[in-house]
């Protein structure tokens, strides 16, 4: 057995060796010299052995063989070739079994590197507080080399790994233009997507509104709901909530009454169809006159000329504030009469409140000079009020105030949405008439806190008054004077130029009271059309009123005005010279007057050709009109005041144009517009 494979058996510097091809030490002496020859050859960093005996250690490494098999770096610390034995504490010949237990021979303690001072060389490095000493790694352990070796792969790995990044990284910082252009396109990509959204989004809440309007008609009509009378359709019956919501749960403070009859606060529902989410609700409400009633004609203003989609985007709240049972079937029953269509739509809604609604009135202050009759009168109208427009808060996004006395401008639905559209400032009233409480539009979201103010002082002011003073409470500054809180008031209540409403009523719903009240912004209503038509001559079985005659408004001067007529009457146009007419327009009825219109009234043509009249009245029409039997082809009726048609070219040239009434008519007739 060698030496080298005696003495160091657990070493790994025969297999380094033998993997390197050099010569291992076959003696002790051989060993000395061999380690001895090449320890730190005078440079702590150099060559450990540069002999061709083994040095245990790669070139340059910082540790030497002798460390690595235990030994000390320098002479001082113990090596066998330092010649000092004093210091040696174990010998190399010395068996492996009698080294003090330790795996490896070499003492542990160490010294700095590359100190060529023979005086430090011998002196153990003095413990530093707090430094945590280096642990010595074990023979057998795997070598210094082979660590750093993976440890300097790793990094080769991280930098391969991360150059792809950097280079995409170089490509984008060297073109922004380019991402910004791109980034820029998806911005306005997200943006169109977004807006379809909001477009399909809106289509869906439309449709969904419809299907809501759709079931609710289905159940009001399995509810029976269009039955003129009050006791049979309570507001609790449509399976709503009976607690009020906490924004009217000051009402019982106001009106403590009401606490001793949970219904008190619900309305009865006459009629209607409960539509919901439209954009204009109207408010009117109604009460007994002495001597004249006006609502079935404010009715027909309102109504007059409306489109099917205008129709279908508002809903008019007609409130019989009487708790006479009676009177208001009556009422209720004249509505539905006249308005048979707009009751089954939904556009009319009739409702009545309960007798327990209302405190006692018997015992009120007199205020400002008023009788005890006014100061119930304005008293009780305050709490109408109220009522009406608690119940139009949810059903729409505006509600507009309106009396039962007045006339409205053919067009005013659009001008309110359109004025209401142009505001851009923050505002709680427009006014579309300067009397009174008269075309007041507020938002549904205020109405709670409007009706709140009006409940606190119900007994105190008039309506007009009631809503000037919240506006003062909300802007006016008592330490300013009053043209900056006029300025201030301007801003929430905003009047709109010219009138849509006037009032028309003489006759007050205070007994005894007659007041000529009229807008001097409203303007003169149009209250006929006027066409260039061909000569003709006209005659009538009607009794022309005043001087409201046929030729006034075939030539556009004036309307036709005739009283009621009556089955057989007629109204015709004989054209000097036979024409061939494509179409036809009759109305009836205008702005100030929208009742008086040609009701069961057919429109009929006399052909120019003799032959074929004495053909008609022989054997009948052999076209696809009824023939009358002195040779007039029925070609239309009137509709809600209207007639209006083509003829067909087949019929030829037209002698004369007749209206004739089938039935009597209740009310008078006007004829407003005549296009032939």
């Amino acid at each position: 057995m060698t030496w080298a494979a005696q003495h160091l058996p657990k070493c790994r510097l025969r297999g380094l060796c033998r993997g390197k091809g050099l010569y291992l030490p076959q003696s002790e002496a051989e060993g000395r010299a061999g380690l001895c020859q090449g320890l730190y050859s005078g440079n702590s960093r150099g060559h450990l052995f540069t002999g061709p005996v083994c040095p245990g250690v790669r070139a340059g490494g910082r540790r030497s063989g002798a460390r690595r098999c235990g030994h000390a770096k320098r002479p001082g610390d113990g090596h066998p070739c330092s010649g000092n034995a004093a210091v040696q504490r174990e010998s190399w010949a010395a068996p492996p079994g009698e080294r003090r237990g330790r795996t490896c021979p070499g003492p542990r303690r160490r010294g700095r590197a590359g100190q060529g001072r023979a005086g430090q060389r011998g002196r153990a490095r003095p413990a530093v507080p707090g430094r945590r000493r280096r642990r010595r790694r074990r023979c057998g352990q795997r070598p210094r080399e082979m660590r750093l070796r993976l440890g300097q792969v790793l990094p080769a790995l991280c930098l391969g790994a991360a150059f792809p990044l950097l280079l995409w990284y170089a490509v984008w910082r060297g073109s922004p233009g380019n991402d910004l252009d791109m980034y820029q396109d998806q911005l306005l990509e997200l943006h169109q997507r977004l807006l379809n959204a909001e477009k399909e989004n809106k289509k869906r809440s439309h449709e969904l509104s419809s299907a809501l309007d759709a079931i609710k008609h289905i159940v009001a009509r399995r509810m029976n709901m269009t039955k003129s009378h009050t006791g049979d359709v309570k507001w609790k019956d449509l399976n709503l909530s009976r607690k009020l919501p906490m924004h009217l749960t000051n009402m019982y403070y106001y009106l403590p009454h009401l606490q001793e009859c949970e219904d008190a606060i619900f309305p009865n529902v006459i009629f209607g169809q409960q539509r919901t989410g439209v954009s204009l609700v109207m408010g009117i409400p109604t009460v007994k006159r002495e001597k004249q009633n006006y609502l079935i004609d404010t009715l027909h203003s309102l109504l007059y000329q409306l489109s099917e989609e205008q129709e279908k985007d508002c809903i008019i709240i007609i409130f019989i504030a009487e708790v006479d049972a009676e009177y208001v079937k009556n009422v209720a029953e004249s509505v539905r009469i006249s308005f048979p269509r707009e009751v089954q739509s939904g556009v009319l809604e009739v409702i009545s409140p309960p007798a327990s609604y209302y405190p006692d009135l018997s015992n009120l202050k007199k205020t400002f000079g008023d009788s005890e009759d006014r100061v119930r009168w304005r008293t009780k109208q305050n709490l109408d009020y109220s009522f009406l427009m608690l119940y139009a808060q949810p059903k729409g996004t505006f509600y507009l105030q309106l009396e039962d006395d007045i006339i409205a401008k053919p067009d005013y639905i659009e001008s309110v949405k359109s004025f209401a559209a142009q505001q851009s400032q923050d505002w709680m009233v427009l006014e579309f008439s300067q009397l009174g409480f008269i075309g007041k539009l507020f938002k549904s979201e205020d109405l709670p806190l409007i009706v709140e103010f009006f409940l606190m002082f119900y007994k105190d002011k008039p309506i007009d008054w009631l809503i000037d003073h919240l506006l003062w409470v909300k802007v006016c500054n008592p330490e300013k004077d009053a043209t900056h809180c006029e300025k201030e008031k301007s801003k929430l209540r905003i009047r709109a130029k010219p009138s849509l409403f006037q009032h028309m009523g003489i006759y007050s719903s205070l007994a005894g009271k007659i007041q000529n009240l009229k807008d001097k912004d409203f303007g003169k209503n149009l209250l006929h059309k006027a066409h260039n038509n061909p000569p003709a001559k006209l005659d009538t079985s009607l009794r022309i009123y005043e001087q409201y005659t046929l030729e006034k408004v075939y030539e556009g001067q004036d309307f036709f005005w005739a009283l009621a007529p009556v089955a057989g009457d007629y109204i015709r146009f004989r054209f000097l010279n036979p024409l061939e007419i494509e179409k036809y327009l009759f109305r009836s009825g205008n702005v100030e007057h929208p009742g008086d219109k040609l009701f069961n009234t057919t429109v009929e043509v006399l052909p120019a050709d003799e032959t074929l009249r004495k053909e008609l009245a022989d054997n009948g029409s052999k076209f696809n009109y009824p023939a009358t039997k002195d040779g007039y082809l029925k070609i239309g009726a009137f509709e809600n005041g209207i007639a209006e048609g083509s003829i067909s070219q087949s019929i030829g040239k037209i002698q004369a144009i007749r209206l004739s009434v089938t039935s009597d008519s209740p009310v008078w007739a006007i004829l407003s517009e005549d296009r032939s």
